[in-house]
């Protein structure tokens, strides 16, 4: 450090805690409106920058010891307590601004010992260039890639990603902040700056690997959904082969009942006309078959895989009040009904009973639309961290509708009843116009 006085301080953890605290709102997915949001963060850096010189100015050989690396529980606690993403982005977001700090700090102390002597000032414009330089690579270049890619980090960043990063930090910020033995040579310049780099190689390799990881996971979740698509396309393309067929018959039919019934005509036989006539309606009555419910999609969603239940010997009952169109996209009731509908059928038959039975529900209530499914279910099947787990299956169709029931801010809840599975799932119905892909 250069020394300066009280005011010289506040300059510099100005300009600390605004890169800190820029970085990660420039980041962030706040918690506040944004009028909010920017008067708490400059109100709480100015304060920061206050405390901190004092201590400055107190005792000053503490401060240059562990100012540096106290920054990050006294921001980050702040940051996250505005910030709505997870635990692991936010301090990654944190450490990204430690280290970029650390990186400013490096440069305007050795720059102004290499280039000025030492200056004071000139280690302070140092710092506000840099300063300037990052913020404006940040709006420009960085913040709105790495915003599309933050539901992806969420989702995968983990403890060990932390403990890396961590890690790697500490021992840049060590040398960058710890005075010791501070002697002025090119060389330990070089040895600060390689160490430098290699956090920062770190850093972006941490954040490659976790973006790669999520986008794979959503891919694969995507996957899954259209091959779930695709199998109920070629059952509808079946059920339309089925209805042909049927068409087929019925008009072969229907020409010996003309027949009939124009014979009955010439012979004067009235009585035996309306009796065969009457007969023929309650046969046409008894043998109609509706499809589960007044709305389409869900209809044939279900009657596809009763039919596959029922060559499977399971007991189906279903319960279907929601009529007409609602503004659902078919996709979407695809990922939710058939991923439950065919996961029931698989936990019907892994459990090795002679009753296996399937009871499914779809009823809407305004704006809301509940969905429950109960089904026989092996001894084996647990529940962990409020999702199923078994040894016969994967999680996968469980994912697609995860993202659909979140996508429609729904809620999801996993049980197991008296041997039964049990799946019970709420959907916010949007407005009609609402038309956006949760993909």
């Amino acid at each position: 450090m250069l020394g300066g006085s009280f005011f010289v301080a506040i300059m510099r953890n100005m300009i600390g805690a605004g890169i800190m605290l820029a970085v990660f709102l420039l980041l962030d997915r706040p918690r506040y409106p944004e009028k909010r949001m920017l008067g708490s963060y400059l109100l709480f850096g100015v304060i920061s920058a206050i405390g901190f010189s004092v201590w400055y100015i107190c005792d000053r050989d503490n401060f240059v010891r562990f100012a540096g690396m106290l920054s990050i529980p006294v921001l980050g606690i702040f940051c996250m307590k505005m910030s709505r993403d997870s635990l692991y982005l936010s301090l990654y977001k944190l450490t990204l601004g430690f280290y970029l700090l650390s990186v400013v700090v490096f440069c305007g102390v050795d720059g102004s010992r290499l280039w000025f002597q030492g200056s004071i000032w000139a280690d302070i414009v140092i710092r506000i260039i840099l300063a300037g330089v990052i913020i404006y690579i940040m709006v420009h270049f960085i913040r709105r890639n790495f915003l599309e890619g933050v539901d992806y980090l969420s989702e995968e960043m983990d403890l060990f990603s932390m403990v890396t990063v961590l890690l790697s930090l500490l021992i840049a910020a060590l040398i960058a902040f710890w005075p010791g033995s501070h002697e002025f040579s090119i060389l330990h310049m070089g040895r600060i700056a390689i160490l430098m780099f290699m956090a920062g190689v770190i850093q972006y390799m941490v954040y490659q690997l976790y973006l790669h990881r999520g986008k794979e996971r959503r891919f694969r979740v995507e996957k899954q959904l259209l091959e779930t698509n695709e199998q109920l396309i070629r059952r509808q393309m079946e059920l339309m082969c089925k209805s042909k067929e049927e068409l087929a018959r019925i008009r072969h039919d229907a020409r010996h009942h003309c027949l009939l019934i124009e014979e009955y005509i010439r012979s004067g036989e009235s009585d035996k006309l309306l009796a065969y006539v009457k007969q023929y309606r309650e046969d046409v009555e008894d043998g109609e078959s509706s499809c589960p419910g007044g709305n389409e999609t869900i209809g044939n969603i279900l009657s596809i895989y009763i039919g596959q239940a029922q060559k499977e010997n399971i007991t189906v009952t279903t319960n279907v009040q929601v009529k007409g169109n609602i503004a659902v996209r078919d996709i979407d009731l695809v990922a939710v009904i058939a991923n439950i509908f065919e996961n029931a059928i698989h936990g019907c038959l892994a459990s090795g009973r002679p009753e296996k039975n399937i009871y499914i529900s779809v009823t809407r209530k305004g704006r809301k639309m509940v969905i429950q499914c109960r089904n026989t279910c092996a001894e084996d099947t647990r529940i962990k961290n409020g999702l199923p787990e078994s040894d016969r299956g994967n999680r996968t169709g469980i994912a697609s509708v995860l993202k659909v029931v979140s996508y429609y801010k729904g809620e999801t809840e996993f049980l197991l009843e008296d041997g039964m599975f049990v799946v019970k799932i709420l959907i916010n119905i949007p407005e009609e116009s609402s038309s956006t892909a949760p993909i």
